[in-house]
């Protein structure tokens, strides 16, 4: 399988670049194809500009548009990795939906006004961190809020099939040896789901 991993955070030595490097391996370990795009290694534009929005509507994609483009479309799953911040994606990433997949690429409307899911056939997977305890993040409601957000909104909306969600809390504070642990549920999950 070809395998695209997003991964959104500004800090190379990060644990969520961990998480991409310890994903990566274990996928290649499998023989799995894996491209990584590092939203801010790559400098990727995130304001939808009016110049964009009309190109679009024109539909002379810009060009980092459509090379982000082509990577989901050679892809049969994508990965996304990232932190929670003020319990969203960061803006980067945000950025990166509200440009790529755009209206006639990963979604359209059809008769009666039904929507047209562009991206059937991909499966998606996403790995969160965040500094809240997991423990207030579900007793409140935001981790089916987040999941919500992203499986629902945003992979299914345009056909992608959610195949796993993981979530891991309070990283900031938790030790090496329980950063160690999430690792290996990373890995966990790439023998289960591929």
């Amino acid at each position: 399988m070809k395998h695209l991993v997003v991964i959104a955070h500004p800090n190379p030595d990060s644990f969520n670049h961990a998480i991409a490097k310890r994903l990566t391996a274990a996928l290649q370990e499998k023989g799995h194809e894996v491209a990584i795009r590092d939203l801010y290694s790559i400098g990727f534009e995130a304001v939808l500009s009016m110049k964009d929005f009309e190109a679009l509507r024109a539909g002379d994609i810009p060009s980092d548009i459509r090379t982000e483009q082509q990577f989901i479309s050679d892809a049969d799953v994508l990965t996304w990795i990232y932190p929670i911040w003020w319990t969203g994606l960061p803006a980067i990433l945000k950025g990166y939906v509200d440009r790529v997949f755009a209206y006639g690429y990963a979604y359209k409307y059809g008769d009666g006004g039904n929507i047209e899911k562009l991206l059937i056939g991909k499966k998606g997977f996403t790995v969160n961190t965040h500094g809240t305890p997991k423990d207030i993040y579900d007793s409140i409601g935001m981790l089916g809020a987040l999941q919500k957000t992203s499986d629902t909104g945003i992979f299914d909306f345009c056909g992608i099939e959610t195949v796993g969600h993981l979530f891991f809390g309070s990283v900031p504070q938790v030790d090496d040896a329980e950063r160690e642990g999430m690792l290996k549920q990373v890995e966990d999950e790439v023998e289960r789901l591929f």
